[in-house]
């Protein structure tokens, strides 16, 4: 009897997790629903840039400070990335999911009724915390809710059209509510597809199984400060210059922390990017065709002031986006090729 029981008694940190609760609703309305949050994420990177005259003389901001409605968003998101994923393979993927979406959209709504310069900037510091919390739950959440392989591939194919037409959609978005409306618009609409999705969210996405283990604190530190020099170098360069000891400083501390975690990986049990990754031209093509349509959305914020400048640089990104997955997705298959 003694045996018995020490047998089915669970044997502390090792014990095995609970599996993910099962779907319950159709796989196909749980991809959907995962695409409007990518739809909304892409929808931001473009909407507020068009809106930022309208934002400028509505709040008074300076010169100086209203780069920073852009730049604020840019910084949480891109610092914070990396940490989100891995936050998302210890806790779960949809749990960090709603979390990142409840605070982006809880952001917006503050963002949207912010009456001073700092609480816009401090909403869309928030904005880009929580799109850095949901967004790379959105690429596992679609593979692992697709019902087959052909669903699969389907839902990735979905996610590259939203994600760049999303882009595009929001520089006309921007410019017709600015135009006709608010700009509080370009921010408020973010509230009622981010309540929609979490009520959905719970019946139709399946959560994944958690994988705990030592968290990779420094670098997760390597990877935020990497990715925050990486952003705050060229964002301030147009103003200090290239070549200033403070841009050339965010460099050089980028390329440290680059190092540091490289070096990181290797070494701990539960990296936090793991090296192996690296290693496939699918991966690579697939992260580089992210970060560019990410790009595109930051372009026009800088170079397009108007509605009618926005419907000609959309059109003119779309093609480059849409070429640059093409060649990725050709490079991606030659290691497989090759390999026969």
């Amino acid at each position: 009897m003694p045996s018995t029981r020490s047998a089915s008694r669970p044997t502390g940190r090792h014990a095995p997790t609970a599996p993910a609760p099962r779907r319950t609703g159709s796989p196909a309305v749980g991809i959907a629903v995962i695409l409007v949050v990518q739809l909304m994420l892409a929808l931001d990177t473009t909407i507020v840039n068009v809106a930022l005259p309208h934002i400028g003389s509505g709040l008074h901001f300076g010169p100086a400070g209203l780069p920073w409605v852009l730049n604020a968003y840019t910084l949480a998101f891109g610092g914070l990335l990396l940490l989100g994923g891995r936050l998302g393979d210890t806790y779960g993927r949809r749990r960090v999911f709603e979390t990142g979406l409840a605070l982006f959209s809880a952001a917006s709504l503050a963002g949207g009724i912010a009456d001073t310069p700092g609480l816009l900037i401090a909403a869309r510091t928030a904005q880009g915390v929580g799109a850095a919390l949901a967004a790379p739950g959105v690429l596992t959440l679609l593979t692992t809710n697709a019902s087959d392989e052909s669903a699969r591939h389907r839902a990735l194919a979905l996610f590259s059209a939203v994600s760049i037409g999303g882009s595009t959609l929001g520089l006309v978005l921007g410019g017709l509510v600015t135009e006709y409306g608010s700009w509080r618009w370009t921010l408020f609409i973010n509230v009622p597809l981010g309540l929609t999705v979490l009520v959905l969210a719970r019946l139709f996405v399946t959560e994944t199984p958690r994988r705990p283990g030592r968290f990779d604190t420094v670098g997760a530190v390597a990877a935020t400060g990497a990715a925050v020099f990486a952003v705050w170098a060229p964002i301030g360069a147009p103003d200090h210059g290239w070549t200033s000891p403070r841009t050339v400083a965010a460099f050089v501390i980028g390329i440290v922390c680059v190092v540091v975690l490289v070096v990181t990986e290797r070494r701990v049990s539960a990296p936090l990017l793991p090296p192996v990754l690296l290693h496939s031209w699918r991966r690579l093509g697939g992260l580089a065709v992210i970060v560019s349509v990410y790009a595109v959305g930051a372009v026009p914020g800088a170079f397009v002031p108007g509605v009618r400048a926005a419907f000609f640089t959309a059109g003119a990104l779309t093609v480059v986006a849409c070429l640059t997955a093409a060649l990725l997705r050709t490079a991606g298959r030659r290691p497989a090729s090759a390999s026969r």
